[in-house]
């Protein structure tokens, strides 16, 4: 994890398919202090992985990034966003399917709505199908269970991390 530089922080809150990858990516980003994955945009209170996986809580996969603003921008994080997975497909990354692995921004005032509604609009330049990714306001979040934090990692020679997010970080030029 990087240090804050300036010893301020501020929060954003994606899901861009499974939190593990998106995890992976962020923790690589000169800026971000800490990622944190669990569950968001949905209804049930405190559920459980399982819970999110039957896909009757509404969730999806998401982190909640801490960030030093003095280094990285909301923006710049939202440009990270959109190079970090396909924004195109409806509740899939890769064969990883279902509501849970919905592309979504959860914003937490107004300013974050903004700058989210603008960053999709300017990124879908570079997607030849249209970004279907979800912007809502950020009414909870719930930490995943502990051993889903961290994932990668702890766990690089699991075949997910080696099938999925490792060729993800070369491409993304982060390891």
């Amino acid at each position: 994890m990087n240090e804050n530089a300036s010893g301020r922080h501020a929060a954003a809150t994606f899901g861009g398919g499974c939190f593990w990858c998106t995890e992976a990516v962020l923790q690589r980003i000169e800026g971000v202090l800490s990622v944190t994955s669990g569950y968001a945009g949905g209804a049930t209170p405190d559920p459980t992985y399982e819970e999110v996986c039957n896909g009757d809580t509404g969730h999806a996969e998401v982190v909640q990034v801490a960030f030093d603003p003095g280094i990285m921008t909301y923006e710049e994080l939202l440009d990270i966003f959109w190079q970090a997975h396909d924004p195109t497909t409806l509740n899939q990354q890769g064969a990883d399917t279902g509501t849970q692995y919905r592309s979504i921004i959860l914003y937490a005032d107004e300013g974050q709505k903004a700058a989210a509604e603008a960053s999709r609009k300017k990124a879908q330049a570079r997607f030849r199908d249209p970004i279907l990714t979800e912007i809502k306001m950020l009414d909870g979040f719930w930490r995943a269970e502990d051993y889903h934090q961290n994932y990668y990692n702890t766990n690089t020679s699991a075949g997910y991390c080696r099938a999925v997010i490792a060729p993800k970080l070369k491409k993304l030029r982060l390891e």
